[in-house]
């Protein structure tokens, strides 16, 4: 199957937006599906949105078979030039394990670097996320901020883009921006 990555257009709006629930839906339920959904739309809808990180995989047909989506983000109203948060990633359930997530965060990362972000942030399994490299961010002074309620301590992990770039890089983190995640 050939599949290839591309920043998203509005004839995939969309499309990446059903996928996104599709997924979330089959492997947490409607609710999580609905949910997903809405921090994408909102995410959209702010100030912190990149569309030029708003990333699919396509397959022959066209059709969206896989998601990531990074965007800008800010600790305590600082480095929100220079820190991304990943979220969501999902991959069409049938085409799981296939590398597609990978391919998209990989890519995602280049592209990030080369418009000068330094370091991302993503919430979720670390099994997930240590192969791309993201560590416990609490080990470089990240944290979650009491609002936040994460199963562990180590599901909130941060990627340096560039080398050194968490030297600087310290605060709490909030998702309180968005509605959808308060």
């Amino acid at each position: 199957m050939k599949r290839f990555i591309q920043s998203i257009s509005d004839e995939y709006l969309l499309g990446s937006l059903e996928l996104v629930e599709e997924v979330f839906t089959d492997s947490e339920g409607a609710e999580s599906g609905k949910l997903v959904r809405s921090v994408v739309e909102e995410i959209r809808s702010k100030k912190y949105y990149l569309p030029e990180l708003e990333l699919l995989m396509l397959d022959e047909n066209n059709s969206v078979i896989g998601y990531a989506m990074f965007s800008r983000f800010h600790l305590e109203g600082k480095y929100d030039d220079r820190l991304l948060l990943l979220s969501p990633v999902a991959v069409k359930t049938r085409l799981q394990r296939q590398h597609i997530s990978k391919e998209l965060i990989e890519y995602g990362f280049e592209k990030a670097r080369e418009l000068g972000y330094e370091a991302v942030l993503v919430e979720g399994d670390p099994r997930n996320y240590n192969p791309r490299g993201f560590v416990t961010s609490c080990d470089y002074g990240i944290v979650a901020s009491p609002k936040v309620k994460l199963p562990a301590p180590e599901c909130l992990m941060v990627k340096e883009l560039t080398p050194g770039a968490l030297d600087n890089i310290k605060g709490e983190v909030d998702f309180s921006y968005y509605e959808s995640l308060s």
